[in-house]
């Protein structure tokens, strides 16, 4: 590879780590010194995400209304609910004593986080969760999404794929 007037050298190797993954080195060189190296894990993440966790007043509440829009599974302890696909990541709602739902689209107190759902037909979606306890919001800025309050106020959106 060449850049301007420097030639690099880039080479790549690989090696099995102790656990069996696959490590994987790449080190660009100048001639004189590497200039930039990269050591990864092929298919290895830092983290996982197991859930989202969303602050509300009454989490079972609020596991009825997602699991229901979703067909999710809901699961109670206390203080908490949470709903799960069969397979996946989880939403988790946790009581909050002087819980006071965000002011969106003003900014007095900011949605910080809101969640986008796919559908299918909008107006058929829109009737279904205003039937599970969601309140349309009024301002709607797009046309292939809606924007929709979940019982416990927060914003979350429908929309097209």
């Amino acid at each position: 590879m060449t850049t301007g007037r420097t030639s690099l050298q880039v080479t790549r190797g690989y090696e099995r780590t102790y656990d069996g993954q696959q490590r994987q080195h790449v080190t660009a060189e100048s001639g004189r010194a590497p200039i930039a190296m990269i050591d990864t894990l092929a298919g290895t993440a830092i983290a996982r995400l197991p859930l989202v966790a969303i602050d509300c007043p009454d989490p079972g509440a609020l596991a009825r209304f997602y699991g229901a829009m979703l067909d999710w599974k809901i699961d109670f302890s206390a203080g908490r609910a949470s709903v799960c696909p069969e397979d996946g990541q989880c939403i988790a709602f946790h009581r909050v004593a002087d819980y006071t739902p965000p002011t969106w689209p003003t900014q007095e107190r900011p949605k910080q986080m809101h969640l986008d759902m796919l559908v299918d037909d909008l107006d058929a979606a829109e009737e279904a969760v205003i039937d599970l306890g969601a309140t349309k919001h009024s301002d709607q800025p797009g046309t292939s999404y809606r924007v929709f309050l979940d019982p416990a106020g927060h914003p979350f959106c429908l929309c097209l794929e």
